[in-house]
């Protein structure tokens, strides 16, 4: 049987000590995309979400769920983020729109903060669907996924 990183000795789940990890740098970039019609776009464009800016909200969202990752996502350590960042673009499609949520989020530590940013465009996305199903439930959350990482023993990534 191979031995897990998070699992103990009596083959319970533990966190990982990462204490002598070195400290560095680290960033995540994680991104989701919503789908949604032309009769929401035309909406929140004219301003007529009744619940409030949708944009507005889901990155309060996000921030907040990357500051709670550890609380959520049970192997996560708690860390201290020095910037939680997002974009939100709009794509048109070839009979509906796309919404593409992009998070950003830094640390000087010990760990990486890829769980925090896929967090944080999960959570806004969650919350964006949230403030805009009162016009139209048919929105479809999908493909999220981390874009780019930095710092770290295994090195970078970018997708």
């Amino acid at each position: 049987m191979s031995e897990f990183t998070h699992y103990n000795q009596e083959g319970r789940p533990k966190m990982v000590d990462i204490s002598e990890k070195n400290e560095t740098t680290r960033t995540a970039i994680a991104q989701a995309k919503i789908q949604l019609s032309p009769t929401l776009y035309t909406a929140i464009q004219k301003q007529e979400i009744k619940k409030g800016d949708p944009i507005q909200v889901a990155q309060i969202a996000g921030i907040m769920a990357a500051k709670k990752t550890p609380d959520i996502i049970p192997m996560c350590h708690p860390i201290q983020l020095q910037g939680v960042d997002f974009s939100f673009n709009y794509v048109t499609l070839d009979h509906d729109y796309e919404l593409v949520i992009e998070a950003s989020v830094t640390c000087k530590g010990n760990t990486g903060v890829e769980m925090e940013a896929l967090t944080a465009v999960s959570a806004a996305a969650l919350t964006f669907y949230d403030m805009c199903k009162a016009v139209d439930k048919s929105m479809v959350i999908k493909e999220t996924m981390l874009i780019k990482k930095t710092g770290g023993k295994n090195g970078d990534f970018q997708r």
